[in-house]
């Protein structure tokens, strides 16, 4: 049977002589540290162009302690989630077709087969808390590995800090700070297959090139682990969205260092498959705000089955809009967008010379424009203007994301928070037009209906047109 669970964890280079420190600083009050030690043999698959690897994406059949079975490992933030199955599904050499099935779309129809044997000499270090939870393991792994072939790979040491149950970003810092104290570095590299593979992403040659890259692809694994979410039947759609706006934002601001035509054509793509989500992510978001508005109503002023007619219309639209999208999966438009996102990632259509000052120079200009578009919104009445510095807002704040890593840290950190407050004030005045719209048409629906009426869609509907007023007001309030 199939199983899912969220993997948090912060990996270390190490020297072959290090020496782990003493870890009783990291046990909690009442707490205990216990060590064991195992061998482990994980067998890596992916396709021959490393599909997978480029993704951010691991697939293994682990033997050799409690943690046996088939894992995919799909990046989730700063997290990744894991999908498990026992080892007897599927043939020693042969990947599950549940695995095959969830990663059809990032590996774009190619075969999955064996690429690497790792074997690792393992000492878990396990941290609990006064009630025995697992706060964390700490793992200092001797690695070796064996190619595909049977050519000998690379050897190294390195050290996992990986959360438990009771674990916390603030156990990961501080056990972070005993190891560097140590001597241990922030791992070069992601997995332990990309450390064997050693597969090279082309980098460009200008450091700004590179930042630009490095975002554009994030963006992309983010998009793609979507893609795997969306076929084992999970919900991603929110994340894949603000991943794609992410690229586009990138696309727009950026523009000029691309190539037209191609930077266009993906613009375009991506525009399309993300109109295709935004139908289901719509309607999830009007079925919880309506459902928190009736909430507060007081019962006598509830008239009739208001309720299930908001939760029937718009879930049953949701599931359209979502098989709808499910369809578009497996189709050739959408196949050929992932197969662009994986060229781009590959390496970038550049038109001339990337440097650190003029994404600055271009992230400012977007910024600029932002605050012009706003503030000539909020002195006018045209709710379509406000819509537009809104995702004005929203490409200034991604562009200063970008090059937040070549500012200063705490002037870029105050950038970001004013478009995101810009972006969230004008974001609830665009959800109350367009709730304000929906309930219009319920409500006549309503009132047409024998056993229903339009009382409450239309008490509702004022609430929608006072919300999109109050965030009006708040907009022309802020400070630019």
């Amino acid at each position: 049977m199939e199983s899912i669970q969220t993997e948090r964890e912060d990996k270390f280079d190490v020297d072959a002589d290090f020496q782990l420190p003493t870890l009783a600083s990291l046990v909690p009050t009442g707490g205990a540290l216990v060590s064991s030690e195992t061998d482990l043999s994980s067998e890596y698959f992916d396709t021959a162009g490393h599909d997978l690897l480029r993704r951010g994406i691991t697939l293994r059949r682990r033997t050799g302690d409690s943690d046996n079975g088939w894992h995919a490992k799909v990046p989730a933030e700063k997290a990744r989630t894991e999908i498990r199955l026992p080892l007897g599904n599927g043939a020693h050499n042969a990947v599950p077709d549940e695995l095959n099935d969830v990663l059809r779309g990032a590996v774009m129809g190619a075969e999955l087969s064996a690429v690497a044997t790792l074997t690792t000499r393992r000492t878990i270090h396990t941290v609990s808390d006064a009630d025995g939870a697992v706060v964390a393991e700490v793992a200092d792994d001797e690695v070796s590995v064996v190619l595909i072939g049977g050519a000998t790979g690379p050897q190294w040491r390195e050290v996992e800090v990986e959360l438990g149950p009771a674990g916390s970003e603030s156990f990961l810092k501080k056990a972070g700070k005993v190891l560097r104290a140590a001597g241990a570095r922030p791992s070069a590299h992601p997995s332990k297959l990309d450390r064997a593979l050693s597969v090279v992403r082309q980098v460009p040659a200008e450091p700004g090139a590179a930042l630009l890259a490095d975002y554009l692809d994030d963006q992309a694994q983010a998009i793609v682990a979507g893609d795997v979410y969306l076929r084992r039947g999970l919900d991603p759609i929110h994340s894949t969205r603000v991943a794609i706006r992410r690229y586009r934002s990138t696309l727009r601001v950026f523009g000029s260092l691309f190539e037209d035509e191609p930077a266009a054509q993906l613009e375009a793509e991506l525009s399309w498959y993300a109109s295709i989500l935004g139908e289901v992510r719509d309607r999830q978001v009007q079925r919880a705000r309506f459902a928190a508005a009736l909430r507060e109503l007081p019962p006598e002023l509830v008239l009739g089955p208001v309720a299930s007619r908001i939760e029937n219309d718009l879930l049953a639209e949701q599931i359209r809009y979502r098989e709808a999208a499910m369809t578009e999966l497996d189709g050739e438009r959408y196949r050929a967008l992932l197969t662009t996102l994986s060229e781009w990632s590959r390496g970038l259509p550049i038109d001339g010379e990337v440097t650190d000052r003029v994404l600055v120079k271009l992230a400012r200009k977007a910024g600029k424009k932002a605050i012009d578009r706003t503030k000539s919104a909020v002195r006018g009445t045209d709710d379509e203007a406000l819509h537009r510095a809104r995702k004005a807002s929203k490409r200034a704040r991604y562009a200063a994301e970008l090059v937040a890593p070549v500012v200063d840290k705490k002037a870029s950190k105050a950038n970001i928070k004013h478009f995101k407050t810009i972006q969230e004030v004008l974001g609830e005045h665009q959800d109350a037009v367009i709730a304000a719209e929906i309930l219009r048409t319920l409500g006549a629906r309503a009132g047409t209906t024998a056993g229903e009426n339009g009382f409450t869609f239309g008490l509702l509907f004022e609430r929608e047109r006072r919300a999109a007023e109050m965030a009006r007001d708040e907009a022309s309030r802020l400070e630019f």
